[in-house]
Order: structure tokens, then sequence, then C-alpha cells
């Protein structure tokens, strides 16, 4: 029950002093945003890795400090449940004209179930739904930025309308032929739309910030054109010397566009949750999502916050649509199919597409680890650019379930190897802490259901995973089947963490040649090896034990079981080269089909645009 008054002057202060912290926080947030296009600029790839990785942790920082102010001034803690209560018609009051409500709800949730230790699943004082629309908000200040930018061209403006639209984004390096660029953006876009039927409203929205990730600034946007929408991103990098690197004198420096990128299923991967997350200055983040949503529809909100770095609201809306789908379910819990993990027990649900996954208590003796180095490599894959390799987690503590939604098998299984983790609470089942991640299908499973067609395409996207997180400088540790998903796009993407490292931690080394027959017949190990040692010449007994992999995985992959391969790459990131991992198909790369010559606009025929 909420007051009838608000009679407690303490609830006022309290709310504003919370208020207050989150400002700070996206105050913060933004500024770290908002100097990626310096870096990018700069060429400062590893600045911008830094920044995105520290950007992360901001957030639990600004709570930390909210909570021991609060501490100190009200001693919060001891205040009874009335004066909280008004404390939240308060901070509903101070958001009514909030531009970035739902964070600050968010931020709100987080600092008082700090104070309380209270379950996030029951606690009547935080926003378990949002108390504030975000719908139609925008900053109406003069001066300031609109979220997105509209162009209305005609037939013979597209041209000059897209070269107005790489214009306004004022990047202070020059492109080396804008010209040739726009001339293969604007026949990309001839060859996705066709021939088409020029309507009215033909226009051209673009969000008003840049999109940084790494080594590359990306335009996102759509083309509307009657009743269709067609999304698009295109990608800007920085030209390269043949030795992979941009020119140091930045008066040498130039720019120039990748690609295109069109629909849907092109911006899901582009915003994909094995990615890391984008640097982007927004000042309504509800807005973007809004646009955003308009070019994904079937992307919840959940991860486009996550993408767009906004992770704590992602986990927030997360929760929020787990419960909505547990009041509308009901199917149990149950242990996850596939091989049984060492450090991990692993659940889910039938019908939901995320999976569990708990870290046990104890570990067979091969597994040489702990609970806080198994948190440790969660959060570095978290922080790491995870190239389109490594599934993003959502951890949470103290998670209620119902307790009837469990099988008995799975909940026997949990007492067993997580009796730490697990309490139980009336109807509740609370774990303590756990991790969610998108379920995906078993790399091992995959292979033994598969086509010889589809078996070939996994064993070469296999190859390309690890090559992938080569390049990222990270090493999987432990590279068997059972440790790889298959995505709905085919992509295959790798998910168990307990054993990466960073690869220029790793020693790779070649099975020494044997001394003896004694030592050539030896069924057990007769050289020294220390703790980070790797053996690439091994992985084959592993891995390859199938004719059809095999064969498949020499034809594509070979390289990845020398040495030379390993240690080329590790040489090269000690030496701070960046490698590119391009989130498109190379295919979709405008150099490899060469620079084509000006697009005429298509004359208009009595046909719509397609629908995307």
């Amino acid at each position: 029950m909420f007051p009838h008054e608000l009679t407690d002057p303490r609830a006022f202060e309290i709310a504003q002093t919370m208020l207050e912290g989150f400002d700070k926080h996206y105050r913060l947030f933004r500024a770290a945003s908002a100097t990626a296009k310096q870096r990018f600029e700069q060429a400062d790839w590893q600045g911008q890795q830094r920044a995105q990785r520290e950007r992360i942790e901001f957030y639990d920082l600004r709570v930390d400090e909210a909570v021991a102010l609060l501490e100190e001034r009200y001693t919060t803690s001891a205040l009874p449940s009335e004066v909280w209560q008004q404390v939240k018609l308060h901070y509903i009051g101070l958001l009514t004209k909030h531009l970035r409500p739902e964070l600050a709800e968010t931020f709100f949730n987080s600092v008082t179930t700090r104070i309380l230790h209270h379950s996030y699943f029951h606690n009547e004082f935080i926003f378990v739904r949002p108390a504030i629309s975000t719908e139609y908000i925008e900053n109406d200040q003069p001066g300031a930025q609109s979220t997105y930018r509209c162009y209305y061209p005609s037939q013979d403006t597209l041209r000059d309308t897209f070269l107005r639209i790489v214009w306004n984004f004022q990047l202070a390096v020059e492109f080396e032929d804008l010209e040739r660029d726009i001339d293969l953006v604007l026949k990309a876009v001839g060859e996705q739309l066709g021939a088409f039927r020029w309507r009215t409203n033909f226009q051209v929205q673009v969000l008003s910030s840049l999109f940084y990730r790494n080594k590359g600034a990306y335009i996102v946007g759509k083309v509307i054109n009657g009743f269709t929408e067609t999304p698009f991103a295109l990608p800007i990098l920085h030209k390269e010397r043949p030795d992979g690197e941009v020119d140091a004198s930045p008066a040498r420096r130039r720019l120039y566009i990748d690609a295109a990128l069109f629909g849907e299923d092109e911006l899901q991967m582009l915003f994909s949750f094995a990615r890391a997350y984008f640097l982007v200055d927004m000042e309504v983040p509800s807005a973007y999502v809004q646009f955003l949503r308009s070019l994904m529809p079937r992307k919840p909100r959940s991860e486009i916050y996550s993408a767009l770095g906004l992770q704590k609201q992602g986990k927030n809306l997360f929760y929020r649509d787990f419960l909505n789908h547990l009041r509308h379910s009901s199917d149990k819990f149950r242990i996850a199919p596939g091989i049984k993990g060492m450090v991990m027990l692993v659940f889910d649900l039938p019908s939901y597409p995320f999976v569990f996954k708990v870290i046990k208590d104890f570990y067979p003796p091969q597994k040489d680890t702990t609970r806080e180095q198994i948190q440790a490599k969660y959060l570095l894959v978290k922080q790491h650019d995870r190239v389109g390799r490594m599934a993003d987690t959502l951890e949470y503590t103290r998670v209620a379930f119902p307790r009837h939604r469990f099988e008995d098998e799975l909940v026997a299984e949990l007492k067993h190897f997580c009796p730490s983790l697990l309490e139980e609470s009336g109807e509740d089942l609370v774990i303590k802490h756990l991790y969610i991640e998108r379920r995906m299908v078993p790399l091992n499973i995959y292979l033994q259901e598969a086509s010889p067609a589809q078996l070939a395409h996994a064993v070469v996207e296999y190859g390309n995973a690890i090559k992938d997180l080569v390049a990222a400088n990270i090493f999987p540790g432990d590279m068997l089947w059972k440790n790889f998903g298959v995505t709905r796009h085919g992509k295959v993407v790798f998910y168990d963490y307990d054993e990466i490292e960073y690869l220029t931690d790793c020693n790779f080394r070649k099975v020494p040649a044997p001394r003896n027959e004694e030592e050539e017949l030896s069924g057990e190990v007769w050289y020294p090896v220390n703790k980070l040692d790797v053996f690439p010449e091994t992985f084959g007994p592993f891995l390859l034990g199938h004719p059809g992999v095999r064969d498949v995985f020499l034809a594509h992959h070979a390289d990845l079981l020398d040495p030379a391969f390993w240690q080329t790459h590790k040489e090269r990131i000690l030496a701070g080269h960046v490698e590119d991992v391009f989130p498109y198909d190379p295919h979709k790369r405008f150099h490899v089909h060469g620079v084509a010559p000006a697009l005429k606009v298509p004359e208009p025929q009595d046909r719509e645009l397609p629908i995307h």
C-alpha cells in the first residue's frame, strides 16, 4: 500500500540524491560514447576497445557511490518501509520530464535492492513495471540534436542526398574518394530495391549519431517509400597500408565506405548478441531503441539496449520479459539436453529460447579452477570484443523461481552440485547466482543430425569461429565441438568460457620429437608441459575422428594444427596490431568487387519497393 500523504522530508531528499547519482552515471557514460568519434578519427583502436571495456564498469561504480552516500547521510538500511514507499513516489515525480526515465528507474532498482537486500523477484519498492512512458520523448531545447534526420530526395538528387548524409556527420578525416563510394552505395541500393514506383513520401531517415565499434563507424537508417521500409547500414573504415596499419600522419589518413547492408537479417547480424556493445552518443536512448526496433522488429528491446551499451537496462527488460513468459506458460525447467558440463550445471525451459547456467560447488580433478576464477572468465568475455563468436551473458543474483515449475530431476541435480547457491523460500526456489545465455544447438548435436552440406558448412564455420577468436586475442582452451553452438543464422558461436585465456598469455609449441623408442611408444606425455603450453598438433585426434569432418577441416583449416599459425598471430597482437573482424559477409565488401560506375537512378515503374 502506498501512503496517502508524503510526510517524511527525508524521502524527497533520498529520491533526489538517487537521481543525481543516475544523472552523473549517464553524463560519464555519454562522454565515453561521445569521445568515440575522436578515437575513430585518430585510429586509436586500443583506446576504443579500452573505452568499450571500461564503460561497462561505470554503472556498478555509480551504484556503489549512491549506496554509500545514502547510507552515510540517511542510514537508509534502517529506514522503515513507509519511507521507501514515499521515496518511490517522489522519484516518479522527478522523472515526469526526464529524458531517460527508463534508465533512471533501473538505477533506482539497483540502488534500492542493494540497500534493502530484498529479492528482485518480490520487492514492492522497485519498478517491476515502468512508471513513466518513454513514447515520444525528445529534447525540445533550442539547438538540441534530433534523434534522426529526414532527407527528401528526388530522383535527380538521390546521389547528392547520400553525399550530404555522410558529410553531416562531420568526420575530421577526409574520404579517399567519397564520390566513388556513394556510387557504390547507390549501385547497391539499386540492386536491393530494383525498379520501383517513386512514391510521394519517398525519404531517407538516418540516426543522428554514428555507431562506433572497434575499427568501424556505422551510419544506420532506412529508406521509406509508400508503405515499405528498407533498413540499411553503411560501415565506414580507415584506409590501411599493405602492412595492415593506418597511416601515422593524421593529414594522410583516409576513410572509405566498405559496404552497404540491407534488411532486418543483416542489421540483426550487426547488432548481434555475440558482438561487443556499440559506442553511440544518445540524448534520448528510448528514441534510438524505438527507431532501431522499426529496423529489427524481431529483436527484443532488451537486446537493443544492451547492444547500445546499456546492458543494465537490457537486463532489467529481459527479466520483465522472463516474468511475463512464466505467467503465460506452464512447461517445466529441465536439465538442458546435451553433454553435461564439468563446472556448470545448465538447465532450460523448453518454451523459452535461453539457458540458465549455475557454477557447481565442486569439479572433477582435471578442472583446476575455482568459482572466483570462472566468474572472472565470464567478466573477461563481457568486457572483451566478442567478434560475433562469443555469446553475451546476463549475470543475476538471488533469482527466485516458482518451485513447482522445476522437474524433480533438476532439483536433485541442483541440490547435489550447487547446494551453496540454492535456497528454498516458501513456494520459491532461489538461486543466488546464475548466468543466462541465448540457447543454441550444440555443435556436436548439430553435426550428428546434419546433411553432408550442412556438416561441411558447420565445420568451415567452426574453424572460422576459432580464427575470429584468435584475431580478438582469445584462445578458447577447450575446443571440443560441444562447447560451440549454432545460431539460427548458421553461425558457430563459442559459449564455454571457464578455460579461455588471452592468446598472448599462451605458449604455442611443437610436440618434441621422441628421443628413443620408449618415448615414441609411450602412451603418456613424456616431455615437460607448463600450464599455458599449447600443442596445436594434438588437436586432431580429439576433433577429427569423423572422416567427413576431417576432410572438410583439413581442406579449410589445416593451419589451426600448426603452431606457427598461432604464434604468428600472437606476435602481431603483441606488436599492437588490431585485426579486422567484419560483422557482415566478406562478399558484401565493395573493394572485393572493384569500383563500379556511377549508378543511373531507375526510371519509375509500376511496382512497390520490396518489404523487409
